[in-house]
């Protein structure tokens, strides 16, 4: 059993009630009477038991002191635990007491201090202080505390309401803090704070964050070590609606020949403070219709000065347009600053520090650094490229480089972003001639110390170019629309400008594709190209191009790392198309319920692209090819066929000179067709050979019309393939910097003579060290080795080569 006798001088209630929201399981036994609920007022001495053996899991206990400091003396001094011998519940003790407006109230507390929390934080020992204001009959919150911290004293003006909530297992004997009496400190309450050594603190405002009581002022007192410095950050506020006078923050700091200073809370407070100092809260009266909140949430940072805290840096960004350069620590803005140990701060000036500094183009700055170690700083900085009309700005180049001003900085550049704005009819070029581009995919990745990510942002859909290195292969990419350029740096990024940059940006007209790639690989080169916005997928309805430039006297070994396309179109068609810039090329069209080309070598540049459709499901398209290089080979089929075709014509020359000898000894020339007396030379020196052009008859020959000759073939096909209906689509992408000639004869695979038909061969042209593969034909069968695909007749006007085992690519 327990008893509980109260005096009826301390003016001490208790009551022990159920904890809400249990059912009575546990009751408790007052001279054979079960109640749920007690309570025992000054002067009664009451005997009680409970009806379990856990009674702390059922009931919790207040315990209320009255104490009059208006009619009656203080009792100062320490304030002790009353009465003794409770038993062991959660309880919380309640001090109210009563004070003259005239009179400060002070609480002192002992050498652990407080530590101010915020509403719905928990203190880890479950041990807490709350701590209210009476001002005029109403109630202020001045804040909820935990042990340890660095509140040491509070005055509040007139009554102030203590609690005191212990957890059942803490055997307390003393409640932390005494009472003093002090004159009138004329404001609603001042909060002393001593800082030893480096840390960090968080205060509140009263009320928070509900409101800071109308037109009333508090100070916040701070003891500084002298060896030390001080910031203050304002992480969480907002302001009234004020009539009358204005909200602000006012600072008393030792040395300043302007005290107060007076500062916005919407402006970076006082950094870098050397010694103590004071700072008050000053409110308004505010509009009785929409009074709105005024509350602030803050730190105040204690750190050593730092020896290169006098070391500035110049920043000089006046020949900058539309650029901002923030300096933040490491995970900024995701990593929370706000309980943190101070680390890196960053200064404009003297005072005016703070963990992120934000700097704008058109200004110079001279910073410095309080900061241990400035490793653990960042840069991140964006600037933004605009062209409204082509006409203004379409012969412009701009550098995409990274400014000195930020490179000569002691900090490494974390991105560097450019945002290229531009309307419907303009787009985007971006070059780099010299280190050149090249694509992070998984069977090429970059492993330089800075990446390029580029976005595309249409009206329409947000395509995600891809993530580019440089060192590649390539040159150009076109885009459309507004552009996003993020550089990215690893390791130790860009440091003092010893890695080169080669980024350079214009404004072009329209293009049709979404996107467009330049490839000049170097003649050893093994490139690897993939479509846009992987691992997703292109978007729907999406064209995108590739150009490839062949370095010179190679050949081209174009091999894609899937058999299919891998979709199903619900509406459209989704295309590869292939095409060579030689004359006569043929284009390969391949749709997504075909196979895909397979190993072909290409002798000429040559285009790429992939049209998307809009897929049946979920799966986007993603297409990649390799393109490999080798040498030139001289086939020698190739020439065995000139060398018979040079004899044909040697004997059909022949047979000419021969019939027009005989003429002439029969009958006498026609005048008019030859005269062999007119000297058709210019004067000049005479040449080495004593017989010239004009004393033989080479220069005699017979036309043959080529429609006499092969007559008989053109009748058959016309020189064209009707194409089935929806299998092919010709390639409407961009062309090269001159079109295509038109297409010289040749045999086609699909071009069958007829049995009774003599076959005449082709006429054999000297061309440029260009080789062709001829396709002798039989009656009924094309020459493919009996392998042919029959799904691929149309991709047979350049012959592949033999086909050899191609290197497989690791999915």
């Amino acid at each position: 059993s327990f008893t509980i006798s109260l005096h009826k001088v301390d003016n001490t209630t208790v009551t022990i009630k159920l904890k809400p929201g249990l059912s009575p399981s546990c009751r408790m036994r007052v001279k054979s009477v079960i109640r749920s609920e007690l309570k025992i007022k000054p002067g009664e001495n009451v005997t009680f038991t409970f009806t379990c053996s856990t009674p702390e899991k059922y009931f919790i206990m207040e315990i209320q002191k009255n104490i009059d400091c208006v009619s009656g003396p203080c009792p100062f001094g320490d304030v002790h635990l009353y009465p003794l011998g409770l038993p062991r519940l959660n309880r919380t003790y309640i001090w109210d007491v009563k004070a003259s407006t005239k009179a400060g109230l002070e609480l002192k507390f002992s050498t652990s201090w407080l530590r101010q929390i915020e509403p719905g934080e928990t203190c880890p020992d479950s041990v807490s202080y709350n701590i209210s204001s009476c001002i005029d009959k109403a109630m202020v919150n001045i804040g909820t505390f935990c042990r340890n911290g660095s509140v040491s004293r509070i005055k509040l003006l007139g009554g102030v309401v203590m609690s005191l909530h212990l957890p059942w297992h803490l055997p307390f004997t003393t409640s932390g803090f005494n009472i003093a009496n002090r004159a009138s400190i004329k404001r609603l309450c001042i909060i002393e704070s001593i800082l030893k050594g480096e840390s960090s603190i968080t205060l509140m405002s009263p009320n928070y964050p509900l409101g800071f009581p109308e037109d009333e002022l508090m100070t916040w007192q701070f003891v500084i070590p002298p060896n030390m410095r001080a910031s203050v950050f304002f992480h969480n506020y907002s302001l009234s609606n004020c009539e009358r006078k204005e909200e602000r923050v006012e600072y008393y700091i030792p040395g300043s020949p302007s005290n107060p200073e007076v500062f916005k809370l919407s402006d970076s407070q006082p950094a870098n403070i050397a010694g103590s100092f004071n700072m008050s809260l000053q409110g308004c009266d505010q509009d009785a219709q929409n009074p709105g909140i005024l509350r602030l949430l803050f730190q105040v940072v204690i750190q050593h000065p730092q020896v290169d805290e006098n070391v500035t840096h110049l920043v000089d960004l006046s020949k900058e347009k539309n650029m901002t350069v923030t300096i933040h620590l490491e995970g900024w803005p995701s990593s929370t600053l706000l309980m943190s140990e101070p680390m890196c701060l960053i200064c404009r000036d003297p005072r005016t520090c703070d963990r992120v500094l934000t700097l704008t183009s058109g200004a110079v700055y001279r910073i410095s650094f309080l900061c241990k170690d400035l490793s653990r700083l960042r840069i991140t900085a964006e600037k933004g490229i605009g062209c409204m009309d082509i006409r203004w700005c379409q012969r412009k180049i701009y550098s995409l480089s990274v400014p000195k001003a930020i490179t000569r900085l002691p900090i490494r550049l974390h991105k560097f972003i450019w945002k290229l704005l531009a309307t419907d009819l303009i787009n985007v070029e971006i070059t780099s001639p010299s280190l050149k581009l090249q694509q992070h995919i998984p069977e090429q990745k970059c492993n330089t110390s800075y990446s390029y990510s580029i976005v595309s942002a249409t009206p329409e859909t947000e395509l995600n170019v891809g993530v580019f290195c440089p060192g590649g292969s390539i040159e150009k990419i076109q885009m459309r629309n507004n552009i996003t350029i993020s550089l990215k740096t690893f390791g130790k990024g860009l440091i003092n400008e010893s890695i080169p940059q080669d980024l350079k940006m214009s404004f072009v007209p329209h293009i049709k594709d979404e996107c467009t790639f330049t490839v000049r690989p170097n003649p050893k080169a093994e490139v690897y190209l993939q479509t846009p916005n992987s691992p997703y997928g292109l978007p729907p309805y999406v064209s995108i191009s590739w150009f490839i430039v062949m370095p010179s006297k190679q050949t081209a070994r174009l091999v894609f790392s899937e058999d299919r396309m891998g979709i199903a179109c619900e509406t459209g068609r989704a295309y590869v198309n292939i095409k060579e810039e030689a004359p006569g090329a043929e284009e390969i069209v391949r749709r997504e319920d075909e196979l895909l080309p397979q190993p072909r070598n290409m002798h000429h540049d040559f285009w790429v692209n992939v049209s998307n459709c809009k897929p049946v499901d979920k799966t986007q398209l993603t297409l990649q090819f390799r393109v490999t290089f080798a040498d030139k080979q001289i086939d020698l089929g190739i020439i065995l066929a000139v060398v018979a075709g040079a004899g044909v014509l040697t004997v059909i020359g022949l047979t000419v000179y021969c019939v027009k000898k005989k003429k002439k000894k029969t009958q006498n020339p026609m005048v008019g067709v030859y005269n062999a007396n007119v000297n058709t030379q210019m004067p000049g020196k005479k040449g080495l050979f004593g017989k010239g052009r004009q004393n033989n008859e080479s220069h005699v020959y017979a036309v043959i019309d080529d429609a006499v000759v092969y007559g008989h073939l053109l009748k058959e096909s016309n020189g064209l393939v009707a194409p089935e209906v929806d299998v092919y689509r010709p390639f409407d992408g961009p062309i090269g910097s001159l079109p295509p000639s038109p297409p010289p004869f040749s045999f086609r695979k699909d071009i069958k003579c007829s049995s009774n038909t003599e076959e005449e061969p082709p006429p054999l042209t000297d061309t440029d060290q260009d080789t062709y593969t001829f396709a002798h034909q039989k009656s009924g069968q094309s020459e493919d080795n009996g392998n042919a695909n029959k799904k691929d007749k149309e991709d047979t006007s350049v012959p592949l080569l033999e086909n050899k085992e191609q290197d497989g690519l690791v999915e």
